[in-house]
């Protein structure tokens, strides 16, 4: 299974995303989305969870989803932190016991394995601006293992 992740698209769909999600199977956008229109079409691609970011107003968003996919149990999360965890998720993440922590905010793509749990962050989508990395990335569901490929947005 392959699951396009995403994140910090800051009301802008970049027009590489369908080539660079096709054949996804699900996509995960990990906040701060901008306006609904970003979520239709990436609902033009796969089905999507998405969720609230810390620029995000749009109340059906939630500020955390848990979606299993592919036999993983996903929790999706804006602001998650990467050195600390941040206030309240220490707890979401004990009682859910995901996979995988998908989150955003940071605007950097990451990945790291804390225990049994994968943190990754596919990076920033939005507008260039001031020279950033730009990223979105692929998760690929194998038997026995998870594989992150990161896209860039060049």
């Amino acid at each position: 299974m392959k699951i396009g992740l995403i994140s910090d698209t800051h009301d802008y769909f970049d027009p590489r995303i369908p080539a660079l999600f096709a054949g996804v199977e699900h996509i995960l956008h990990a906040g701060d989305i901008g306006t609904p229109c970003i979520i239709q079409q990436l609902e033009a691609i796969a089905p999507v969870t998405a969720v609230l970011g810390n620029n995000d107003f749009d109340p059906s968003w939630r500020e955390t989803e848990i979606v299993t996919l592919g036999g993983r149990k996903f929790l999706i999360h804006h602001i998650v932190g990467i050195r600390e965890l941040a206030d309240g998720i220490r707890d979401r993440i004990a009682r859910a016991q995901p996979d995988v922590v998908v989150f955003g905010h940071t605007h950097q793509r990451h990945e790291e394995r804390r225990g049994e749990t994968l943190f990754l962050n596919p990076g920033y989508a939005g507008k260039p601006r001031f020279g950033m990395e730009r990223s979105v990335a692929l998760l690929h569901l194998e038997a026995k293992a998870l594989r992150m490929e990161f896209l860039p947005l060049t």
